[in-house]
């Protein structure tokens, strides 16, 4: 897949892209996990993310946040990223302004950026959230959440407690027009260590679902 350099407010955005191969494909972003944690773009959870939109007919892109990889600028504590998560946005949607649908997938801090994302940029159709960790942020600004998505949690994740995860869950069922799902999956860790067929099962489950019923609509 082709490497794509983006202008952002840090300097140069190293990214990845790969094209849908009709006019209107749906287009999906893809965040990686916590830089001073070691996340990168080539995380194998957020290429597991990648390939499920990818072979779904989807124009997806993923990148490095500033400091990370070939982007340049230094990690900043949240804010600087969902810039370059913008930043993103605004290049894959300008590459692709007849896209059916919009999609944001995150993993781990991606999945927190992205719920972010998604609170600026109303057209979201959908979202999937890897272990958020709901316990280091705070995720009150989902008030009210645009779109409805996937929580995907584990349930062995001593990093981010599932307790953590349903506090918000159940916050944002109680909202009206969106449908959350959460799955928690049994024997799964933060780092999905020997688990990456439970994301592909669980997410590439729910892709086909949400788009089946986009289909009839």
């Amino acid at each position: 897949m082709p490497e794509v350099i983006l202008a952002g407010a840090a300097g140069r955005i190293e990214a990845r892209y790969t094209a849908g191969k009709t006019e209107n494909a749906p287009i999906a972003l893809i965040l990686h996990p916590h830089p001073k944690a070691g996340g990168h773009m080539n995380n194998p959870v957020t290429v597991q993310l990648f390939h499920l939109f990818m072979t779904r007919g989807f124009s997806v892109l993923r990148f490095n946040f500033r400091g990370v990889g070939k982007s340049q600028g230094e990690f900043d504590s949240g804010i600087g990223e969902l810039a370059d998560a913008a930043t993103a946005l605004d290049w894959l949607q300008a590459k692709n302004p007849t896209a059916s649908q919009f999609w944001v997938a995150g993993y781990s801090f991606g999945a927190y950026i992205g719920m972010q994302l998604l609170m600026r940029r109303p057209e979201t159709d959908g979202f999937i959230s890897v272990s958020p960790p709901t316990n280091a942020y705070d995720f009150s600004f989902l008030a009210p959440c645009p779109a409805s998505g996937l929580f995907l949690h584990g349930a062995n994740d001593t990093i981010v407690p599932p307790p953590e995860v349903d506090r918000v869950v159940a916050k944002l069922r109680s909202q009206k027009g969106i449908i959350i799902d959460h799955e928690l999956v049994d024997n799964a860790n933060h780092f999905w260590n020997d688990q990456l067929s439970e994301v592909e099962y669980h997410v590439g489950s729910y892709l086909d679902r949400r788009l089946a019923e986009k289909a009839e609509d």
